[in-house]
């Protein structure tokens, strides 16, 4: 499986926190990310992935551009709903791309764990 990892400044903890505590069934997939996110969970799991730019640099667009081409089966996006993002139009594509491709998407901890909960035991 194809899956992309994409948070927002204040769920990157939140994002490497799953990426560590579901490591072993991470590193069963093809990973993408956008820039930041990237970076931070290579440096904390060791895990490979993808990188794409920074999200507000284009990189919700990439993946956007996988998405749309079909080459992603999974997207967890820790968004912040409570902070302006600059490239709030993108996130907003992203998100309605999920709908028209019928690709899974966990917007926060609790979907994104029940995701990977289903990777883990292979009911996906």
């Amino acid at each position: 499986m194809k899956i992309a990892l994409i948070a927002h400044d204040k769920k990157k903890n939140e994002i490497i926190e799953l990426a560590k505590k579901y490591k072993d069934v991470l590193t069963n997939h093809d990973l993408c990310a956008t820039g930041t996110t990237g970076t931070l969970i290579m440096g904390e799991t060791g895990l490979k992935i993808q990188r794409m730019k920074s999200g507000p640099l284009g990189g919700d667009q990439q993946i956007g551009a996988m998405l749309a081409n079909g080459e992603l089966d999974l997207i967890i996006f820790l968004r912040d709903p409570l902070t302006a993002q600059p490239h709030e139009p993108d996130v907003s594509a992203l998100l309605r791309l999920c709908d028209v491709q019928a690709i899974p998407l966990a917007t926060n901890k609790t979907s994104a764990v029940i995701m990977l909960e289903a990777l883990k035991n292979k009911a996906i």
